[in-house]
């Protein structure tokens, strides 16, 4: 692996991991403290503030896991057993009467004595309405037991879990009506340069359309923050200074363009004069210049400029960072190996991250990646890692991220 490089440094490079670590010790100093009490059908892709801990048992009680006959196994000796009662889910069943069986439902609980419960596809009713059981029965069979899936007091989800239609439905199981949640991060959201114009405007000279701000203001949307679109700073120290001087109530101001010591990179000026800037060189590609600062005590992400570079950085680096701010513990995405539909015969000094996809499951990967199209990731499904110095033959294993994974 190459040398880690401290940040800023002329001719040296940051490995991933430790930009990653940086950035996640920072976020963790800096964590959302704020909470809000919302309705649970309110709170999907917010964060957990507190532990949520089971006050009853769940199931509350013994209940059957199939439609058939409650017995106690004891009583039967082979000979027909007569039903005494009929239970369905809802009900509160009396005591089975010792040698005889109970009719229940799915879900219905199980009446006090019996100790089995036997599918009706292995049970046949009687002319005189006896029940006769085919196979032979065995104490705890198809009954879920009181407490199978939590009991009182149990840790059920930990504070800092990202709530989703499957947290939102185990909460909803043990009778919570409202959760305690982080308060959304704040994220101000700027472009830099006098060449960006807004889609719908007509070009000019040497003018593009600003993608960059649209892909993350609907990114961090989708990541439940809470978005102010600042625009697009001119090339202007005190037009800079001025609009940075407004974003006083956010969490992150996150910037595209990229922040260097040129003299036109009046953003980068405005850091240094009245704050602080902290300039990495990553071993990464796409993506190599990142910024990291503060204005006037607010922190400050600078990304590069170019679409690709902007996904990828976005994606790895400023994504786990927002999620730890609100106090998640697993802010890395999942990855797992495929074989490489693809040769890579030029090892690079750089970890590359090529915009690929999943056919006949291996990895094959857009035939252009260069880091101004945008396009290669409306072809792609996930990042295809390619570690630093190494090349690759097809079949060889790579590590493939799918974009589901951090895209929300």
């Amino acid at each position: 692996m190459n040398p880690v490089g401290k940040p800023g440094k002329a001719g040296s490079l940051m490995a991933v991991e430790v930009a990653l670590a940086r950035l996640l010790e920072m976020a963790e100093a800096s964590t959302i403290g704020e909470r809000e009490r919302l309705p649970l059908a309110q709170v999907e892709g917010r964060i957990l503030a507190d532990d949520l801990v089971s006050t009853l048992d769940l199931p509350p009680w013994p209940n059957s896991a199939m439609d058939g006959y409650a017995l106690r196994v004891a009583d039967w000796t082979g000979e027909p057993l007569m039903v005494s009662q009929k239970i369905f889910a809802g009900q509160a069943p009396g005591p089975l009467k010792p040698g005889t069986c109970a009719r229940i439902f799915t879900g219905a609980p199980v009446p006090a004595g019996a100790d089995c419960v036997e599918m009706q596809e292995n049970a046949e009713v009687q002319a005189d309405e006896r029940v006769r059981f085919i196979e032979a029965m065995a104490p705890g069979q198809n009954i879920r037991p009181q407490g199978q899936e939590t009991t009182v007091g149990e840790l059920v989800l930990p504070a800092g879990t990202r709530l989703g239609p499957i947290e939102q439905g185990l909460a909803a199981s043990l009778g919570c009506a409202e959760l305690n949640v982080v308060r959304k991060v704040r994220v101000a959201v700027l472009s830099t340069g006098d060449e960006l114009i807004e889609p719908g405007q007509p070009l000019g000279p040497g003018q593009i359309y600003n993608s960059n701000r649209v892909l993350l203001c609907s990114w961090l949307q989708r990541l439940g923050c809470e978005v102010i679109d600042a625009g697009i700073l001119p090339d202007d120290l005190a037009a800079t200074r001025a609009r940075l001087g407004e974003l006083k109530d956010v969490d992150l101001i996150l910037s595209t363009g990229g922040v260097s010591v040129g003299e036109a990179d009046f953003l980068g000026i405005a850091l240094s004069e009245e704050g602080e800037l902290t300039l990495w060189k990553l071993a990464i590609k796409p993506g190599k210049p990142l910024t990291f600062g503060h204005f006037r005590g607010v922190p400050v992400i600078g990304l590069p400029g170019n679409p690709a570079s902007t996904l990828v950085t976005f994606a790895l680096l400023a994504r786990p960072y927002l999620l730890r701010r609100q106090g998640v513990k697993e802010v890395e995405p999942l990855k797992f190996q495929v074989p490489a539909g693809f040769d890579w015969p030029k090892a690079g000094n750089r970890r590359e991250y090529l915009r690929g996809r999943l056919e006949n499951g291996r990895a094959i990967i857009y035939k252009n990646q260069s880091s101004g199209v945008l396009r290669s990731a409306t072809w792609a499904d996930g990042l295809v890692e390619v570690l630093e110095d190494r090349t690759l033959i097809e079949g060889d294993d790579v590590n493939f991220i799918p974009l589901s994974e951090v895209l929300s």
